[in-house]
């Protein structure tokens, strides 16, 4: 171990999605002369997990998408919807494109890779320590995507964990031109949400997965035991499906606030940063968004820090949502259905990626039920005064690092 540190411009801390579309971005937008070294115990390859979100075709992600889809459903028991998305899509990422251009990215940047965990961060407002089992690095900015529980607990805390089966059919089987987006059908747990949804390759090839919005996890043959149900309710034949992938996953859905600037000089990324939606547990779009604002900030010879993931209003709705679905004032299947039978769909879908203006986010709240969406709101008012009276309150919930989803990567699809 040496103890003299390494000085860089820029240090990644983690090295997982959020930090290979960092080192994409820079290289795109043309950045040179800078110094850069990513922090990570473990280089990532392959394809290790699943992304999926939506955004306008025409953009730097369109050659490495597994598949994407202008059409999507939405069912619930009784009602099978057909979306048109346009002029947005619906897409399929995996992880080995976006692994395999932050390699790319690395050579032509001369990044410098530290394979150790980042013990410490200590900045002291002119320039970061980084403590590694390598020794020590010196950075004048720390962009951090590992894991980290939000600054206090929220006052709704669930998860989003799931499992997906990749299936490879011997014969067609799957529709190629629309996705599952969300189906209602399964049965619904006690407390929370459940859906699952189809994500087609080809008519031979799909990620078929079941997800739960809720405080509790599965067991793992509780979730074989579900996805064996959707299965079959999706009429699949398994003589003849392959299991050929598994994924799995879990992402906090939480109002509990994530603080993306710890210190002077330290700018933290994906979930940790703010970029997962607490009402969905997508994350993608505004990870991706993330990484273009860093990019051109430092393009431009500015600080590397990007805006908040959502505006205020989304997040304070978000929380009156998750609240409503907790307290059982509304039902998962119903709450989502109204949104897509009450809105455009490329509304919705803006809106859950905090892309929607004030009057289309009062449409989006019109199309809830009123008294439900009241009762919660009063409730977060409440509770908000109580985390002003009593901000030290430890979190009602735990969940062990080893099964949370690391906060730059969107876990299969969400």
């Amino acid at each position: 171990m040496s103890s003299v540190p390494v000085d860089v411009d820029l240090a990644l801390v983690g090295g997982g999605g959020a930090a290979s579309l960092v080192l994409a971005a820079l290289a795109r937008h043309g950045v040179r002369d800078l110094r850069i070294a990513v922090v990570d115990p473990v280089r990532r390859r392959g394809q290790d997990r699943t992304w999926a979100f939506w955004d306008e075709p025409g953009n730097d992600l369109d050659e490495l998408l597994t598949a994407s889809w202008t059409q999507v459903e939405v069912v619930t028991p009784g009602t099978h919807r057909t979306l048109d998305l346009a002029p947005l899509r619906y897409a399929m990422l995996r992880s080995g494109p976006i692994y395999d251009r932050a390699a790319e990215a690395e050579r032509r940047l001369g990044v410098r890779r530290i394979v150790a965990d980042a013990e410490a961060l200590h900045d002291d407002g002119d320039r970061v320590v980084v403590r590694t089992g390598d020794g020590p690095l010196r950075a004048a900015w720390v962009l951090d995507s590992r894991p980290r529980p939000p600054r206090r607990p929220g006052r709704t805390n669930w998860l989003q964990h799931f499992r997906g089966w990749w299936l490879a059919a011997d014969r067609p089987v799957f529709d190629p031109e629309r996705a599952v987006l969300m189906d209602f059908r399964t049965p619904q747990p006690a407390r929370g949400v459940s859906f699952g949804y189809v994500l087609p390759v080809d008519s031979r090839y799909a990620l078929v997965e079941y997800t739960e919005f809720g405080p509790d996890l599965l067991t793992s043959p509780g979730y074989d035991a579900a996805l064996h149900g959707y299965r079959d309710l999706l009429g699949l034949d398994p003589a003849r499906l392959t299991v050929t992938e598994v994924e799995n996953g879990v992402i906090p859905m939480t109002d509990g606030p994530f603080v993306a600037r710890p210190s002077p000089r330290v700018v933290r990324l994906g979930t940790a940063g703010g970029a997962t939606r607490p009402s969905t547990g997508f994350t993608f779009t505004a990870m991706h968004r993330q990484a273009e604002q860093v990019a051109r900030e430092v393009a431009a010879g500015r600080d590397p820090v990007p805006v908040p993931a959502y505006p205020p209003r989304h997040r304070w709705m978000d929380a009156v949502a998750l609240r409503a679905l907790d307290r059982d004032l509304v039902g998962g299947p119903e709450f989502f259905g109204r949104l897509f039978d009450r809105n455009p769909a490329p509304r919705v879908l803006r809106f859950l990626d905090g892309g929607t203006t004030r009057a289309e986010d009062l449409a989006v709240m019109r199309s809830t039920r009123m008294l439900p969406m009241v009762i919660a709101g009063v409730a977060d008012a409440a509770g908000r005064l109580r985390d002003r009276i009593a901000p030290g309150r430890r979190p009602p919930w735990s969940v062990p690092p080893a099964v949370v989803a690391p906060p730059d990567a969107d876990a299969p699809p969400r």
